[in-house]
């Protein structure tokens, strides 16, 4: 029977290129300087040779690549095996985090490219997302030791996991949006330390209900 070749495995690859095929449209054009790095409020402090862009986008590169291959081969090499009866989920997972990691690429050579650009009001935006699209599917992960909320008492008792991720599921879907509207809205300090506490919520609320769940229920 002639198998069909899933679609991810055309365009994970452009996903992965498409920030080096950008960077190579644009090089003749960047001035001999550009920003290398960018201080919190969005601003470049420090500047080099315009070759360095390529450095950061083979850096980039690989980054995504690794992203992808490592999520996507979860349920191979996890040693709970549980993450095993998911497979389409970590596909998914992958797929999302590449598109991910490549929009993130294309705004930091942009922004290097463009040095009155504001890259934090434009990664802000990005990052909400991704816990928006992430938040969706963190109901559904298996325990495993490469994903999800991972402290010792979700790893020791599977319904404390299911718990945990069901309740950060809500969390991150409503934090990511929150983040988003922040970025979009305020100014960008703002944004920026509205960002933070959610993240900080985001994550603290999960950790104590995790550990109080299990004290009662599985300890």
């Amino acid at each position: 029977m002639k198998t069909t070749t899933p679609l991810s495995h055309y365009i994970v690859p452009l996903l992965i290129l498409l920030p080096a095929i950008y960077t190579a449209t644009i090089y003749a054009s960047l001035p001999e300087t550009i920003p290398t790095h960018f201080n919190l409020q969005g601003k470049p402090d420090r500047y080099g040779n315009k070759s360095t862009i390529w450095v950061i986008t083979l850096v980039l590169g690989l980054v995504s690549a690794g992203a992808y291959f490592l999520v996507r081969n979860i349920p191979k090499i996890d040693p709970k095996k549980a993450a095993g009866t998911t497979p389409e989920l970590f596909r998914k997972l992958s797929v999302v985090i590449s598109c991910f990691v490549c929009a993130i690429s294309l705004v930091l050579i942009y922004s290097t490219a463009h040095s009155s650009v504001n890259i934090t009001k434009m990664l802000l935006p990005l990052i909400g997302l991704v816990f928006l699209v992430v938040g969706n599917y963190m109901h559904s992960i298996k325990p495993n030791y490469f994903a999800g909320f991972r402290v010792p008492w979700t790893l020791e008792n599977e319904d404390t996991w299911r718990k945990t991720h069901q309740l950060m599921s809500k969390y991150w879907v409503a934090g990511g949006f929150l983040i988003t509207v922040a970025a979009l809205l305020l100014p960008v300090r703002a944004g920026f330390i509205t960002a933070i506490v959610i993240l900080f919520i985001m994550m603290i609320v999960p950790l104590i209900y995790s550990y109080r769940y299990y004290r009662h229920h599985a300890a």
